[in-house]
């Protein structure tokens, strides 16, 4: 057996997020940053994945807000201070997005400053959402072992804990999410699994 039921990004369950998917809500900058090349965007999260989204997007775009809920960012401090470093990037902490407003497509976001309670408005053409993936592997719970994440454990042929049960993709412990990765650790797993199942002792029927 080869799992791979893949990965969902998390959302932010906010107004807006739903109505403007595809319209100006992103979730992956590596593949919509160019659309909005020379326009005004919002990151979501100053986790690892949030910050390097802002770095990245920030060679691309006109102007780069990032938008952390807790007090600081949690990214790595060599990320932080690249992140620092950029001209076109502003930071706000301790905010909470609370709604992504537009019209046929996004045309801005407003927070919440947390320490004040007031609401503030920010213009912009794109939003991306990067507080994380959830692997879709809430069933495996107890059958094969999970990391912290939730990510399917697999070893370098893509066999998982469970003898003859292996997995590819975005619900393992893989690194970097993407379809070109996900497509070849697939082909890796159905090796995996053939060479298992030439090894193993015929079964009479």
């Amino acid at each position: 057996m080869i799992i791979s039921t893949g990965a969902r990004w998390r959302n932010i369950n906010v107004p807006g997020e739903h109505e403007f998917k595809n319209k100006g809500v992103a979730y992956c900058p590596h593949c919509d940053g160019p659309l909005f090349k020379g326009k005004r965007v919002a990151v979501i999260g100053g986790g690892n994945s949030g910050v390097e989204a802002a770095i990245d997007l920030a060679g691309i775009v006109g102007h780069v807000t990032l938008i952390e809920f807790d007090t600081a960012l949690r990214a790595d401090a060599v990320l932080q201070r690249k992140l620092m470093s950029l001209k076109n990037v502003d930071v706000f902490t301790n905010a909470q997005t609370t709604e992504i407003t537009g019209d046929q497509k996004v045309t801005g976001l407003v927070y919440k400053d947390r320490a004040s309670g007031e609401l503030k408005s920010v213009p912009l053409e794109g939003v991306f959402i990067q507080i994380g993936l959830v692997p879709n592997t809430d069933w495996l719970k107890g059958v094969v072992e999970l990391s912290k994440h939730g990510e399917i454990i697999v070893d370098a042929k893509g066999q998982t804990s469970l003898p003859g049960v292996f997995a590819a993709g975005d619900a393992t412990t893989v690194p970097f999410k993407q379809i070109i990765i996900a497509a070849g650790d697939g082909a890796k797993a159905a090796l995996g699994a053939f060479d298992y199942l030439i090894r193993s002792p015929a079964t009479a029927h």
